[in-house]
């Protein structure tokens, strides 16, 4: 069965999105990606300079592969907002990953002012993929306001410590009528797995995977664990209840004594 993602205009089959931040060297980024047959890549703005003499990271990323530039170091929606413009008169395309941060200490985004910066950018003719803090209510404004999913963070960003927000995203699972893809948090490829049983229609990597040993590997790693969590989920998750044996306990050995 083909189980294909689509969104903001675009077909996808591998939810597994991957940053494109903190990799030893744009080979092994591209490497990276290579090996998780990764479709969708974020990239920094700041991190595009198609005039420079030298190494573009755009030149590192598969063709196969749509490129979302990300808002990194916007710190209000205005500050975003021309990031956005920046990156379509470079020819970055139209798909936003959406970052406001101002918290300096534990990098949670500014929901309002993500807010406001969606509502801006939609109406400009982007696709916006918000990052937020799950909160039902701004998520549901950002629906309203035309974004395209929604991705709330499963723990603060770079930190590993994995699905710490799992009850407030399954509440937006079963609420927003939008993909919802986690981005921040995940460490290990069983996280990312856990987030596709829920639900999720896609995650977003990028620390666990460029700060690992072995990043090719890990990148393969958790492309394999997302494609496990999807199956799962689509094959339907049983209900957690009390023991129920799987084989039947009672008859053969009763009669068996008795026979002897």
């Amino acid at each position: 069965m083909e189980d294909i993602l689509e969104i903001a205009g675009k077909k996808i089959s591998n939810r597994l999105f991957i940053g494109t931040g903190k990799f030893a060297s744009l080979s092994l980024m591209k490497q990276a990606l290579e090996a998780a047959k990764a479709e969708v890549a974020t990239v920094a703005l700041r991190r595009v300079d198609s005039g420079s003499k030298t190494e573009n990271i755009m030149d590192y990323i598969p063709e196969s592969c749509l490129t979302m530039i990300n808002t990194s170091g916007a710190r209000d929606a205005e500050e975003a907002v021309r990031i956005g413009r920046l990156a379509k008169e470079s020819g970055a395309g139209n798909w936003i990953k959406l970052e406001v941060i101002r918290d300096n200490k534990y990098l949670l985004p500014d929901n309002i002012e993500t807010l406001k910066a969606v509502e801006i950018l939609v109406k400009e003719g982007f696709a916006v993929f918000p990052y937020m803090s799950p909160d039902l209510s701004v998520a549901r404004r950002m629906v309203d306001a035309g974004a395209s999913a929604i991705m709330p963070l499963g723990s603060p960003i770079g930190s590993n410590r994995g699905v710490r927000t799992r009850e407030l995203i399954e509440i937006m699972i079963n609420e927003i009528d939008l993909p919802v893809i986690v981005d921040a948090g995940l460490g290990k490829p069983s996280e990312a797995c856990e987030c596709m049983e829920l639900g999720c229609a896609a995650v977003l990597i990028n620390t666990a995977i460029a700060v690992s040993q072995d990043p090719v590997k890990m990148a393969g790693a958790f492309s394999r664990a997302v494609f496990a969590g999807r199956l799962a989920y689509l094959a339907g998750i049983p209900a957690i209840g009390k023991a129920s044996a799987s084989s039947p306990l009672t008859g053969f050995l009763r009669e068996s004594k008795n026979s002897q």
